[in-house]
This record gives structure tokens, sequence and C-alpha cells, in this order.
């Protein structure tokens, strides 16, 4: 179904290694708001939507979450690459090294694994799409505060990148929210599930 395109969606080119750095980022790869919990999301979403156009904006958005948990990753391996034991210790990333040296482990910045439970899909549309709208917001919320941490230009510009694409996701998914409020059959979307059989 995809086609790979063998470069990031937006250049990652990070001159000086900081695993201090890479601590707080790890948190979009493998965090409760991150683009891994993201992509899992929407992918899986999209198979009880009823709504083609939203199907096409799941399968979109869940896509590129896939190319931004790629840049992530970027990120992440260029910050860490050739950090002396000194370097990680000096991070607080001593426990992390312990376990997969410079290797990419998605988890929180509080050092948390990354866990299935972060990702919410309940099989009703109003739900799951409110859903995503606020985990778009959340992501946003996290760029906001790695920006606040971080003053590497190198860093910081796809940083950049990466929250204004969460405010075009929150669009995205407030037109889905129109499509699907207009096709259900009743406006009363707190009380009436029209897939639900009562009896």
């Amino acid at each position: 179904m995809w086609s790979y395109d063998k470069k990031l969606q937006y250049p990652v080119k990070i001159k000086n290694p900081n695993p201090a750095i890479a601590k707080v980022i790890i948190s979009q790869l493998g965090g409760p708001d991150g683009e891994l919990a993201a992509s899992m999301r929407y992918l899986h979403q999209r198979y009880s939507m009823p709504y083609n156009e939203v199907v096409g904006i799941l399968t979109d958005v869940g896509t590129e979450e896939l190319a931004h948990l790629e840049m992530i990753a970027a990120i992440l391996h260029q910050l860490m690459k050739g950090a002396s034991p000194e370097d990680i210790k000096r991070a607080g990333m001593e426990t992390y090294f312990v376990d997969h040296t410079a290797g990419l482990y998605p988890q929180s910045a509080a050092g948390v694994p990354f866990d299935m439970k972060y990702v919410g899909v309940k099989g009703d549309v109003i739900a799951d799409l409110n859903e995503d709208l606020a985990a778009e917001q959340k992501a946003r919320v996290t760029y906001d505060n790695i920006l606040r941490l971080v003053d590497d230009p190198d860093v910081r510009d796809p940083i950049k990148y990466l929250r204004q694409r969460e405010l075009v996701h929150y669009q995205r998914f407030g037109d889905a929210l129109r499509i699907a409020q207009d096709r259900l059959d009743s406006k009363n979307f707190y009380a009436f599930n029209p897939a639900y059989d009562r009896k």
C-alpha cells in the first residue's frame, strides 16, 4: 500500500551531539503523546470508521506520523552519535545506555517504555475523532515544551516543523469530525449511536 521515499520528510542535520537534549526529545519517539502512539492510533482507527473521506484522513495522517517517527529517530541518533560515557553520565542517561547503548528504544522522557495503552481506539466515530483532536494538541504541547528547553538551532528547526504539522493534523481531524457529524442520523451525539442495536 505504501511507497517509501528514501529521504526524511524534513531534513535533520545536527552538528553537535547532545545526549541531554536526546533525553527530552525521546518522549516524541515513545511517550504517551509521541509519534509512535499517533501512527498506531490513526492507522488502527480507520478500520472501524464508516466514512471513506474520514478513512482517507486517518490513513494520510497516520502515514505522515510514521514519517515523523523517522524524523524523531534521526534527531535522536544524531544527538547520541559519538557521545562518550562521560557525556552519557552528564546527561543522566546512564540507565538508558546500560540497556540500549545508543540504540533507539521507544520510551517517554521519564523512562517509561512505550505501551499500546497510550493508543485510543474505541470504534466509535465521535469518541475516536475527539481522541485524535486531543492527541494532536497534546503532541503540540510536548513540542512546545521541547522548544522551551532546547536552544540548538539544528534541533529546533525540525522540531518547529513537526510542531506545525500537529496544527495541520488538528485541522484535518476537525474536518473529519464535521464530515462525521453531518452524516450521523442524529445531532444528539452523546445519546445516540446509529450503529448500536439496543434490542
